[in-house]
């Protein structure tokens, strides 16, 4: 089954929150943490990487925190997925071509037809289109 990770979903609802937070306001990964069920230690690993990716600002010290950088509009989903994920494909070989069967599997090209939809529709959707509303 196809399924986002638990990381991207914390990387989405932080996202979320910081995009409806007031502008210019920062939110701590505590607060995060605590309002929205996710363990501290990974949504700072997740906070850590969508700041290294200037998606969201991060202010050290006391008073500190993370609010949005960058528009949300300008980052597509399959570009969002692969900061947090890496290469997006339903199998591996979509990727990476050590596969011992490639030479004479016989669905890796429909495989990749319908991989190829997926990342598609992924390229034509924003982060915009689940952070904002």
């Amino acid at each position: 089954m196809l399924k986002i990770t638990r990381k991207v979903e914390y990387a989405l609802i932080a996202l979320r929150h910081l995009q409806q937070n007031e502008r210019g306001k920062l939110c701590s990964a505590k607060t995060l943490s605590t309002e929205y069920g996710i363990p501290k230690e990974l949504l700072a690993k997740i906070l850590q990487k969508l700041s290294k990716e200037n998606i969201i600002l991060s202010v050290k010290g006391p008073k500190g925190g993370y609010k949005i950088s960058k528009d949300s509009n300008t980052i597509n989903m399959t570009k969002f997925f692969e900061i947090m994920e890496g290469p997006m494909g339903i199998v591996d070989c979509y990727f990476d071509s050590n596969c011992e069967q490639l030479s004479g599997c016989t669905i890796r090209e429909p495989i990749n037809r319908i991989n190829n939809s997926i990342r598609s529709m992924f390229d034509k959707m924003t982060l915009a289109d689940i952070t904002f509303k």
